[in-house]
């Protein structure tokens, strides 16, 4: 059985323990034993974390120990996944390059807050992580983040939609959905989510199930094997 760490805190306005629930029922159903914590320290064994297929931070702002930062990335260069959304992700620890450069990218703005209604842009063909799934429309925070060139885009949104200091220049498609990979370990972050709601809807829930998946059989990938669960015995080219 496929093993996956939960870790919630942070900023309560994202409501990390429940989007946690949602994503522990999302893993349970694919036969995960999960373990979920509410605390930092869950990341002080690094040893324990090296036998995890999964780690999903739900995480927003706050400090973290280098060490612990650390612990986490040997862990994924190892094999271990990555996968996580919106500000328990990629706004976890603002003062920590590491931990940004692991995920791919760093919040930075969502002109207009909560409420914007944009369309995210699939971008077909890209990955079989988004076979099946069309363009779609959201009513929340659309996030503008520092990415990391070396990401794999699977999803984009096109800034500006509200007026701000950035309207200006010229448009820009920025990502939503992305992979990389960090060592041998495979990375997924997808930039919805600002409440439970969001992470509820059907095709955030279904992206999220996807990524976790292909992040969970990374270890197998590396080791060789074929791993279980959907998008095993993908090419390393394919994503």
């Amino acid at each position: 059985m496929r093993r996956a760490l939960i870790l919630w805190g942070g900023w309560d306005g994202h409501q990390p323990k429940e989007v946690a629930e949602i994503f522990k029922n999302v893993l349970e159903r694919e036969n995960f034993e999960v373990e979920v914590s509410d605390t930092l320290e869950a990341f002080a064994d690094g040893e324990k974390l090296k036998e995890l297929d999964l780690i999903v931070p739900v995480w927003t702002m706050g400090r973290i120990e280098q060490a612990w930062v650390n612990n986490v990335s040997e862990a994924v260069q190892a094999g271990v996944g990555l996968a996580g959304c919106h500000g328990g992700m990629c706004d976890s620890f603002r003062e920590n390059v590491d931990w940004q450069f692991m995920t791919g990218g760093q919040w930075v703005a969502h002109p207009g807050n909560d409420g914007v209604e944009y369309t995210v842009n699939v971008k077909a063909g890209s990955s079989p992580l988004t076979d099946g799934i069309e363009d779609f429309e959201v009513k929340s925070e659309q996030y503008y983040l520092h990415v990391d060139p070396a990401v794999e885009v699977l999803a984009t949104t096109r800034f500006p939609v509200v007026p701000g200091p950035h309207s200006l220049n010229k448009a820009v498609d920025m990502p939503v959905a992305w992979t990389k990979r960090w060592g041998v370990g495979r990375v997924y972050y997808n930039s919805l989510g600002h409440q439970a709601n969001i992470v509820d809807m059907p095709v955030v829930t279904e992206l999220m199930r996807r990524g976790f998946l292909w992040c969970a059989d990374g270890k197998k990938a590396a080791a060789g094997t074929q791993g279980a669960g959907a998008y095993t015995g993908m090419a390393d080219n394919q994503l």
